[in-house]
């Protein structure tokens, strides 16, 4: 453990990023899987819209990079337009 205040109080902000950061990431998998499975369905194009506002917020709160998720919306939108 550091003996430095602020790095003592760095440490915390860095685990409560983390947590905050992992509890997005996995959202955004189960978002993308649902999207996927639900292809050429009703639910479809809902679970689509929802799994690209994900991918976008995430980009804007700097948990995943701006061109990962343009990378991920393009992936994501090739598997579905194949499909249905």
């Amino acid at each position: 453990m550091a003996n430095i205040k602020s790095q003592k109080k760095r440490i915390l902000t860095n685990a409560k990023r983390a947590e905050r950061n992992k509890a997005v990431k996995s959202e955004l998998k189960t978002r993308v899987k649902n999207a996927t499975k639900a292809a050429g369905t009703e639910q479809g194009e809902e679970a689509l819209r929802l799994a690209v506002k994900r991918l976008d917020m995430a980009a804007a709160k700097g948990v995943i990079h701006p061109n990962q998720a343009a990378r991920r919306k393009s992936r994501l939108m090739k598997k579905l337009n194949a499909a249905g």
